[in-house]
């Protein structure tokens, strides 16, 4: 139903939307789907659609379900709904799938065997879950990798098959271990009181379907649903919200297909392809004003995502002006790539006035960051790497974190295991073993099996004392999560187990870092307490084990941004240099025998591109080491595909100057001689040349130098490394 309200009512919805957001904001019955390109202003349409509703009293805050992708996404909608409609905002449900999947799991987990204050496992301790699973099956000497079969049960998870299912499609010996495999690690989950990130959203499709009355309630709860990044969702995901939407029918998905980039994690395209055949009389709108990049940036990605087949048609434009071109340079080797990025970086600042939290390197694989990394502390250019170790996946948190699950959850035997003699309490892996055996033999929790130690005839005296003592320990602060706020507790329990004294005896700098990193952590238990409804143990550990990347991301720190493209979703950069843009590295050599996961790649460029407000670099290298060896490239098809009329194309040189030191131009020259009186001694030789030795092979020349009167070529040879060659004795033919 299209809602007409008077211009005086409701002023923001004319003043902070353009026409297109207003009509996806105003009409809220039914099916509706919201093609929102990049830049475009989707959130923004959510977060208004929102306050709409509610200023308007077609529903109440207890009726509207917003699912975002990111717990720094929906903080922001929160925040944003509370200044449109003061006073009720509260009692929504916003925030990402598996925090809300998880808030319906802790209210109604029961019905399916689960307590409310069940752990959810990360993926290091569903991996270190699986590696025990290989082991007490006996399959330990075998080349099982316990990642790859996480990762297969994962996909498997989201495509709702169950172990039998997977069996069924078994076609080799490793196919039917793994099937076993997850037989256990199911049966280990729920022994444990423990979800997995993928139980988080295949369990409320369990419950709804053997409860009837519990999906109902909630489908007639949630009179709204709003969801971003449709695109992103996969098979469990669609198929809950297409659950809950069966009675009013009122949901309204914002994505853009044209930056669908999770396929590799069960992401499905065709969610938001078939949003119109799935929801019949479903309204569609587009959104295609740009409020980010300039028209050269955005006809540029255009046109390389626009050779996809699977996509909705649309094409972004701006009122913005064009803007500059976008910069193609083609460097001779890595090291050259990363030194251009440096030097562009000190050009654009001393020229423009940019901030170091303006530019953003992105890269297609984390190994591409080391030379990148080099290149910038060369430089004394500050720099932040999101995707690195983060700070919840530090060994000592993780240490702690798995003391404070164990008080929440005593049947997690992942945590119970990795503190039990740490700090060291003289509990040994065979008592642990015997402790195991102890509990498997009794059909009870590994917990309850440290409780009755003492009937464990294996265990000599003093090892009961240890253990005992340490059920003592987790007993005494699970009757202290009463009579203290988490903060507290987690000072209490660190200063008990002594572990802060324990790295400051070290005096190494390490160990100095990693006790700061826990007072940091009670730092942020304490902040936590302060800011949310939900101060309980168990939700502070939630929200630690749902955090992504980039909700940690602080762009209020002046550092240079490097990340993985995959990372780069939702985030914008004055700059933005996309780097090792070559055949087999991007687009990766994995995705290039299948149409569907190159699409996949070209959607990844073009959200990659769309990153740039003002400014875009794409660059290649002719040579990169990868693989323990040096490859020769040639440019990805990707900038074939890009529009010329876009872009400026630009090649290196390098070469010495009169005290021999290196530095490097960046310029458009066909052939520049490393002397002027040398050209016609090294005919068409150059530095970045392709040449063929007869014994060595092809390879690239770094160098030309003039020295004790012979002239010197350095040659980086793709087989055999650099070589130093005199002419003209080298006998090289150029390519």
């Amino acid at each position: 139903m299209t809602v007409n309200i008077k211009r005086s009512d409701l002023q923001w919805i004319y003043s902070d939307l353009n026409d297109a957001q207003q009509k996806a904001v105003c009409f809220i019955e039914g099916p509706v789907l919201v093609l929102a390109g990049a830049g475009s202003g989707k959130t923004r349409v959510l977060t208004y659609r929102i306050a709409y509703i509610l200023a308007k009293n077609f529903a109440t805050p207890k009726d509207i379900l917003a699912m975002t992708f990111t717990n720094k996404a929906a903080g922001e909608m929160k925040d944003r709904v509370a200044k449109l409609v003061p006073n009720m905002a509260g009692g929504m449900w916003i925030g990402t799938f598996h925090s809300l999947f998880a808030r319906l799991l802790r209210r109604e987990g029961e019905k399916l065997g689960y307590t409310s204050n069940f752990t959810i496992y990360d993926e290091d301790d569903k991996v270190a879950l699986i590696k025990m699973i290989i082991k007490d099956l006996g399959w330990g000497k075998t080349d099982l990798s316990p990642k790859r079969v996480a990762h297969v049960i994962s996909r498997a998870k989201n495509d709702l098959f169950t172990p039998m299912d997977l069996a069924k499609r078994a076609e080799s010996v490793e196919d039917e271990m793994i099937s076993q495999i997850y037989v256990e690690l199911v049966k280990r989950l729920k022994d444990s009181n423990a979800m997995d990130f993928d139980d988080l959203l295949i369990k409320p499709i369990e419950l709804f379907q053997k409860y009837p009355l519990v999906k109902e309630y909630y489908q007639d709860r949630f009179k709204y649903i709003l969801v971003d990044e449709y695109q992103d969702t996969n098979r469990a995901q669609y198929l809950v919200l297409r659950t809950l939407a069966a009675k009013h029918r009122n949901i309204c998905v914002v994505g853009d297909d044209d930056q669908s980039i999770y396929r590799w994690r069960g992401a499905e395209l065709r969610n938001i392809l078939e949003f119109e055949s799935d929801f019949k009389k479903c309204k569609k709108f587009r959104l295609e004003q740009n409020y980010r990049s300039g028209q050269n940036i955005l006809s540029a990605a255009h046109s390389v995502v626009s050779n996809n087949t699977e996509r909705h048609p649309k094409k972004l434009w701006t009122e913005k002006p064009p803007g500059e071109l976008v910069t193609v340079l083609q460097a001779f080797d890595e090291r050259e790539e990363a030194q251009y990025v440096v030097d562009r970086i000190s050009f654009e600042m001393k020229e423009k006035g940019y901030r170091f939290y303006d530019f953003c390197v992105l890269y297609r694989t984390n190994a591409q960051s080391r030379v990148l990394e080099d290149a910038l502390r060369s430089d004394g250019l500050p720099y932040i790497i999101v995707g690195g170790v983060k700070f919840y996946e530090r060994k000592e948190i993780k240490d702690i974190l798995a003391y404070l699950r164990l008080l929440v959850n005593p049947a997690d035997s992942i945590s119970l295991r990795r503190v039990i003699n740490f700090p060291a309490r003289g509990i040994g892996d065979t008592t642990v073993a015997r402790i195991e055996n102890f509990a498997r033999n009794n059909k009870i929790s590994l917990f309850e099996a440290v409780k009755r130690v003492t009937e464990i005839p294996e265990l000599g005296r003093k090892t009961l004392e240890n253990v005992y003592g340490f059920y003592q320990l987790i007993q005494k602060y699970t009757n202290l999560m009463k009579e203290l706020t988490i903060a507290e507790l987690t000072s209490s329990l660190i200063e008990d187990i002594g572990i802060i004294r324990m790295y400051a005896r070290d005096e190494t700098p390490e160990s100095f870092a990693r006790a700061d990193n826990i007072r940091e952590l009670v730092n942020a238990i304490a902040q936590f307490y302060n800011q949310n409804e939900n101060t309980g143990l168990e939700f502070f550990l939630q929200h630690v084990s749902l955090a992504v990347d980039i909700d940690n991301l602080d762009d209020k720190t002046n550092a240079i941004t490097l990340m993985t493209l995959h990372s780069a979703k939702g985030l914008e950069y004055s700059v933005v240099f996309m780097t090792g843009l070559e055949e087999g590295l991007f687009p990766i050599s994995r995705s290039m025998a299948e149409r569907a996961a190159l699409e996949e790649e070209r959607r990844l460029f073009y959200v990659g591109a769309t990153r740039a407000k003002e400014k875009l670099y794409l660059t290649w290298a002719k040579s990169r080491y990868r693989f323990n060896d040096n490859s020769s490239n040639i440019k990805s098809r990707f900038l074939k595909e890009l529009d010329g009329k876009y872009v400026l194309e630009q090649q290196s040189r390098i070469f010495n100057i009169q005290n021999r030191k290196q530095q490097t131009i960046w310029d458009e020259p066909s052939y520049i001689p490393a002397y002027e009186d040398e050209s016609q001694e090294t005919g068409q030789l150059c530095v970045g040349a392709r040449v063929r030795h007869p014994i060595f092979g092809k390879g690239n020349i770094l160098r030309i130098e003039k020295m004790s009167g012979n002239i010197k070529v350095t040659v980086l040879f793709d087989r055999v490394g650099e070589k130093r060659l005199v002419l003209p004795y080298a006998k090289l033919e150029i390519l």
